[in-house]
């Protein structure tokens, strides 16, 4: 299941939204990345098999990721 939450833990209380459980290698997760940081006009990187994007982008993203047919869930509060 791919997951969608936010984090600011070791961050200095700036907010990062974290996808997590896409079942992709790692071009295909930088690809993604590198589109969906265009779309939120933010930045971010892939670490972990996780793709972290600069800000609270969780409702953006969510729908994005339903566009390109990943089904995703939003993670935390």
């Amino acid at each position: 299941m791919v997951r969608v939450s936010r984090e600011t833990q070791g961050r200095n209380g700036k907010a990062v939204t974290v996808i997590s459980g896409l079942a992709l290698n790692s071009a295909e997760l930088a690809k993604l990345a590198s589109d969906l940081k265009r779309r939120c006009g933010s930045g971010g990187t892939v670490r972990e098999n996780r793709i972290e994007i600069q800000g609270e982008h969780r409702d953006v993203l969510i729908a994005e990721l339903a566009r390109w047919g990943i089904s995703a869930k939003r993670a935390g509060g």
